[in-house]
């Protein structure tokens, strides 16, 4: 199988190398970014040489299955295109995906191809799923994250909110899903994956806290139905090449992968 990559950063890196030296059955065939540098350096890793493209059309039209590690704002034509050329879309910036959910239904109606999301920095989705069968009441992750982690975000902005002075671990923000997305938008990817395993963005109830005393962003995931109850608390040790990203994330995209061409499947 030939994958293409949009994305030459920390994640895309992690998954590139892992396609190059581990996987047998995959090829990646191609890459792109809009940053050259990134190029540069990733293939300076690489035993086997991809093409580099020229745009994301070329990427979609070479690629059997396209990995996206770049950014929510291609999300939208990354599905248009996939389902226009019939290919399959692994997407990480799993948050561009709620402006296009229309658009993903079209895709589910329509079959014409997959499109993958892989747990990123979480854990329990595998639960969740089982759970969806019967009654979900409720869902709610409680992000924890320095508070560095936290600046230039539009809701700390449009507030005023003065991370530098937070003395103890203090909740900036509780809400939807959907509300979180916009106020965060580069923080939060994993409510946006939350909600699309579980019951949706409005219904999935987001808690923000800025703590001082921590160095590993923290998420505790709560789930509740007819199944009983489910408590999941991941602590993430951020990647070697990019701080903002979960190590884990990366490693996330990499097993999706090894699960789509593995013969054997374990988990829901």
């Amino acid at each position: 199988m030939k994958i293409g990559l949009v994305g030459c950063g920390a994640i895309g890196r992690e998954v590139a190398l892992a396609v190059d030296r581990d996987i047998p059955q995959l090829e990646l065939s191609i890459i792109y970014d809009v940053e050259k540098a990134k190029i540069d350096f990733l293939l300076k890793s690489l035993v086997k040489k991809p093409k580099v493209a020229s745009g994301i059309e070329e990427v979609m039209r070479e690629a059997d299955l396209v990995v996206e590690a770049a950014s929510p704002k291609i999300v939208g034509e990354l599905l248009t295109l996939a389902s226009k050329e019939e290919k399959d879309l692994l997407i990480m910036s799993i948050g561009g995906v709620l402006d296009h959910l229309e658009l993903l239904e079209s895709i589910k109606r329509e079959g014409k191809c997959k499109v993958f999301f892989p747990s990123g920095a979480i854990a329990g989705l595998d639960g969740i799923n089982a759970a969806r069968e019967k009654n979900i009441k409720s869902i709610s992750i409680t992000t924890s994250k320095p508070p560095q982690a936290l600046l230039n975000a539009p809701y700390v902005i449009q507030n005023k909110i003065d991370l530098k002075n937070i003395k103890k671990p203090t909740l900036i923000f509780e809400g939807n899903c959907k509300q979180a997305v916009k106020a965060f938008p580069r923080n939060i990817n994993v409510s946006a994956t939350l909600s699309l395993a579980g019951i949706g963005m409005e219904k999935t109830n987001v808690k923000i806290i800025a703590d001082p005393g921590i160095t590993k962003n923290q998420h505790k995931i709560e789930i509740k139905g007819d199944f009983g109850e489910m408590e999941v608390v991941v602590r993430n040790v951020p990647s070697l090449t990019n701080p903002k990203t979960s190590y884990l994330a990366a490693l996330s995209a990499v097993a999706t992968l090894r699960k789509i061409v593995s013969p054997v499947k374990i988990g829901t």
